[in-house]
């Protein structure tokens, strides 16, 4: 995967983006012609990288940020600067970047009772075909000596997990979903996925289960499913495993048939990775080491 697209697709853009606003607004400052330049280009390309990023922040918090930004731009235009227009578009985008920074750090499960898990996902988890490689939840099972009940199946949307998973009861202290990747990129609105999520999310979200969820990575401008995801896990305590986790399995060389379904070598990594999240809570040697 080319660095360029894992900088978007990851989110982390939002950051350089950010970033770069910040430095076109401290250049802003400077008297010299040259340096209000470099500060007017710095400004742009973050504008750009922030927008691409598809970061899921609430609107409002946008807009507070976006009329700042007006307020300083309408400063450095009009030449009369002011020193609290520079300072409060600064702090308003280190705000932004702090309250997004925990959405790319990897959760915490706390441990549990009982070494199971059940995975919920589509065809990236239960690959193309019976021919195909050792899926990452078998690996999982294998390598770990847990139980995995897994419920993945290719061409899964969240409303199709959930008929799949309804006459079912969740038995397992963990439930990992991995879904919502066909809505995005099928023909599900934005508004019907927010049902279908909700509505499946209710069904696993039981008492005594932990849920975590892998987030979206987001094309330009979707911002409205890593909402709807962002919205409902704090609706029902779900933890989100950062995008970057994902992707970075996708974006490794081999890893992929066709740069979404995974090879036996990205099944390998997935399972590595997801063990990365549940080792703290199904390892017996991890809790007594604490």
């Amino acid at each position: 995967m080319n660095w360029l697209v894992f900088h978007v697709a990851s989110g982390q853009s939002f950051f350089s983006g950010a970033a770069l606003i910040t430095l076109a607004v401290v250049l802003s400052t400077a008297k010299k012609r040259g340096v209000r330049r470099i500060s007017t280009l710095s400004f742009l390309i973050g504008l750009i990288s922030v927008v691409i990023s598809s970061t899921a922040i609430p609107y409002w918090f946008y807009a507070v940020v976006a009329a700042i930004t007006l307020v300083w731009i309408g400063s450095v235009v009009v030449g009369r600067w002011r020193w609290w227009p520079s300072a409060a578009a600064v702090v308003g985008w280190l705000t932004c970047a702090a309250v997004e920074l925990p959405y790319h750090a990897l959760p915490a499960l706390p441990p549990v009772d009982s070494a199971a898990v059940t995975i919920i996902g589509d065809s990236l988890t239960a690959g193309m075909g019976e021919n195909e490689a050792e899926t990452w939840p078998n690996l999982l099972a294998r390598e770990h000596d847990i139980s995995v009940h897994d419920y993945s199946h290719v061409g899964e949307t969240a409303a199709s997990a959930l008929n799949r998973i309804r006459p079912h009861d969740i038995e397992s202290p963990i439930v990992i979903l991995e879904i919502g990747g066909n809505d995005l990129l099928g023909s599900t609105s934005s508004k019907q996925f927010a049902l279908d999520l909700s509505a499946l999310l209710e069904h696993v979200c039981v008492p005594g289960v932990q849920v975590a969820m892998f987030e979206l990575p987001l094309p330009p401008l979707c911002h409205e499913y890593g909402q709807i995801q962002r919205t409902l896990a704090r609706r029902h305590d779900v933890k989100l495993i950062p995008k970057r986790v994902l992707l970075g399995v996708l974006g490794e060389s081999g890893s992929t048939l066709d740069s979404i379904h995974l090879t036996q070598a990205g099944h390998q990594r997935m399972s590595d990775r997801v063990w990365q999240l549940l080792e703290s809570a199904l390892d017996p040697n991890v809790h007594s080491s604490r």
